[in-house]
């Protein structure tokens, strides 16, 4: 047998249709980033989006804010399996400055991420969550569906929670901002791919 037919064939993956998009033309985009559904994705100025991260608005509009940083294997807007409905067409909104870490997921219905706040590697925010300003997820937390979460809050993977009292917003944002100028020379960015003609 030929080299080139011992070659095992990849099944193509389907994607569900082009979504519908409206970029500051300041974002940073990975080509490999996968955004799908038939709701518009709202990216706001110098955000960053990952290679491999997944946008879905099949279940609702995606707000993401400005200068937010979504990492790789991301799942934005991923459906529920929580039979209670959403009291909001809405999908996934994002506030400024928050980070989305690696391989986290975030139901859509709902649900409000709320500006500066940092979800860890793993975590899973179920839909119509709203977590406040400047919340912190350790890597592998659960918010359930619809739980309100006030601002400052640390999350552990425990489920142990704490009030941030440290006062470093402001810090944190600066240091946002100067990682975002790191990854713009790091991630070749072609925001034109996921506009429809």
């Amino acid at each position: 047998m030929s080299s080139s037919k011992r070659q095992s064939i990849v099944p193509r993956v389907h994607s569900g249709p082009k979504a519908p998009v409206n970029f500051s033309q300041s974002i940073i985009i990975a080509d490999s980033a996968l955004l799908t559904g038939n709701h518009t994705i709202n990216i706001s100025s110098e955000s960053v989006v990952h290679p491999r991260a997944k946008l879905d608005s099949s279940n609702g509009r995606i707000t993401i804010g400005r200068r937010c940083i979504v990492h790789e294997r991301t799942s934005i807007g991923q459906l529920s399996a929580d039979p209670r409905p959403s009291e909001t067409r809405d999908g996934v909104f994002i506030g400024d400055y928050a980070t989305i870490e690696v391989g986290a997921v975030l139901e859509s219905g709902g649900t409000q991420i709320g500006d500066g706040c940092l979800i860890g590697v793993g975590c899973k925010i179920g839909k119509g969550a709203k977590l406040g300003k400047h919340c912190t997820l350790t890597p592998q937390s659960v918010v359930q569906p619809f739980e309100v979460i006030p601002d400052f809050t640390v999350i552990y993977s425990n489920g142990t929670r704490r009030i941030d009292k440290r006062g470093v917003s402001e810090l944190k944002n600066k240091a946002q901002a100067r990682q975002i100028e790191v990854l713009r020379r790091l991630i070749p960015s072609n925001p034109n791919k996921f506009i429809s003609q």
